[in-house]
């Protein structure tokens, strides 16, 4: 009997000392370490939109500018309006509200900053303590052997020696908590996702100019082409009257078929030009309703009309140094700047030791009526001694993605400056411009008005009164060409000064 109770007191120990070992080690267990949580080398390439302006090639009756509009993806599409009717009359500044709700950039850019907010969370939630509750019931045989326990190692019960001990059961309910209490890597892993944070919102901004600067483009672009074709409307109409003319003439026999044929030829040719640019006015109409949310096959009447202001309002200096002040990329990579820093310092702060606490409280036992208050708490100091150069290499890695953001700052400074200076040139070669097409274009309607009256009077044929009309309508769309290049200037001038979403809905006026 005594020998019994030794055997169960012996066993019970072994049963404590295994539970005790398992608990302590739970409850030992340190946090894992931190590390640097990189920049990337490249910022990150996206969609754009840009303007450019080229010298026209020959045959114009002035040198003037073309400008063109690049829309690049995600700027180039939309959400649907479901609520959009089949009209609509839009103004600039309506216009550019729909692009700032509807436009796919803009819901890319709003998920790019939600991502980088979250991202922050996370970093901050390394900081925080960590606390849980768990419920468990176990049921467990085990075999005393792998643990160590043999009847070698107790000669004296060697005969009565269980091979297994159980089964035996245990319920667990108990609170979990864990700390960070120092750990600098963390911290400044938090200060590089609140400097990316901020830069996904700058970048946000700064997608919102890009928007105001794709509508308002692509709407100057309509009423350019609106004013092209009321342009060929009037020259359709001159030679519907020069053909008008000349077949009477050729009637009562004072003019010869040939002018009245050549006469019909340039009026076939005129109404061709005015089929070709009312189809190219439906595309263009399609895709400002695509930059909108709007159905593509909306009919958009644009109440607002090209301005032919030519005052400019700054110089050319103050603008350059706004643009540098107020350029919302700019900011975002400066952010990015402070971003890649706190990466450095937080990869050499994985040299430092860290601390950290952990534990729980909580009842044990066989069944809920026989629990018991258990507990285990422990401290730990972790300090790094060898990591095989990972250290080192992260520290290098961080001091290449910073030494890049700063050549990506100081790039994009002059990238700003030459956007604006060759804004601002642009500007002042189309202000010029659109005076000399203008006047050239009155010129060249006296000309066609004398050319036909010499042709009623017998003075000349039908050869003087086709050029004359070419003429004009070559003037008419060098007139419309240099004004919508002055206001795309204008709003390339907005945007490259960082202040579109203030100047370009005020630059055209209302009907």
């Amino acid at each position: 009997m005594k020998k019994n109770l030794q055997l169960d007191a012996c066993f019970s120990a072994m049963l404590l000392v295994m539970a005790a070992s398992a608990y302590g080690q739970q409850a030992s267990s340190a946090l894992p370490a931190a590390t640097a949580t990189q920049t990337p080398i490249a910022a990150p390439a996206s969609g754009g939109v840009t303007t450019q302006q080229s010298a026209k090639p020959g045959g114009s009756t002035v040198d003037v500018i073309t400008p063109s509009l690049q829309i690049n993806a995600p700027y180039s599409g939309s959400i649907p309006d479901r609520s959009a009717g089949e009209a609509i009359s839009l103004s600039l500044t309506e216009a550019i509200r729909r692009g700032l709700r509807f436009n796919l950039g803009e819901t890319n850019n709003a998920n790019s900053v939600r991502q980088a907010r979250a991202q922050q969370s996370g970093a901050f939630s390394a900081l925080l303590p960590k606390a849980s509750l768990s419920v468990s019931e176990s049921a467990a045989k085990s075999n005393l052997s792998s643990e160590g326990f043999s009847p070698a190692n107790f000669p004296s019960f060697a005969t009565t020696f269980p091979a297994t001990v159980g089964p035996y059961h245990y319920y667990s309910l108990q609170g979990n908590l864990s700390a960070s209490v120092f750990n600098l890597t963390s911290l400044y892993n938090y200060r590089s996702a609140q400097a990316s944070a901020e830069a996904a919102s700058l970048n946000a901004k700064d997608g919102s100019e890009m928007i105001v600067l794709a509508v308002s483009g692509t709407y100057m672009q309509v009423l350019g082409t609106i004013a092209e074709v009321q342009a060929q409307t009037d020259q359709v109409r001159y030679a519907q009257a020069s053909y008008d003319q000349a077949a009477a003439q050729e009637k009562v026999g004072t003019k010869a078929e040939i002018d009245a044929n050549r006469s019909l030829v340039q009026l076939q040719t005129e109404r061709q030009r005015l089929l070709s640019e009312r189809s190219d006015l439906k595309k263009q109409t399609f895709a400002l309703a695509r930059l909108l949310g709007l159905p593509v096959n909306t009919k958009i009447t644009l109440s607002s009309t090209l301005n032919d202001d030519p005052t400019i309002g700054v110089g050319e200096e103050e603008a350059v140094q706004q643009a540098l002040a107020n350029r919302q990329d700019l900011k975002a990579l400066s952010a990015q700047v402070r971003m890649a820093e706190a990466t450095v310092k937080a990869a050499h702060s994985e040299h430092l030791p860290t601390a950290a606490i952990q534990g729980f409280y909580g009842i044990q036992g066989v069944n809920p009526d026989q629990g018991r208050g258990v507990f285990s708490a422990s401290a730990n100091v972790s300090m790094p001694i060898f990591e095989g150069g990972q250290i080192r290499a992260d520290i290098e890695q961080a001091k290449a993605a910073l030494d890049q953001r700063q050549a990506d700052l100081a790039n994009q400074q002059g990238v700003v400056e030459l956007q604006v200076r060759s804004a601002y040139s642009d500007l002042e070669v189309a202000t010029t411009q659109v005076e000399v097409a203008k006047s050239n274009r009155d010129l060249a309607l006296k000309t066609l008005k004398q050319s036909q009256d010499r042709f009623a009077a017998g003075a000349t044929d039908t050869v003087e009164v086709v050029q004359s009309q070419q003429t004009l309508g070559q003037a008419a769309q060098d007139f419309v060409s240099a004004l919508y290049a002055e206001n795309l200037a204008r709003i390339s001038l907005a945007r490259a000064m960082g202040v579109a979403g203030q100047q370009i809905p005020t630059l055209l006026k209302d009907k």
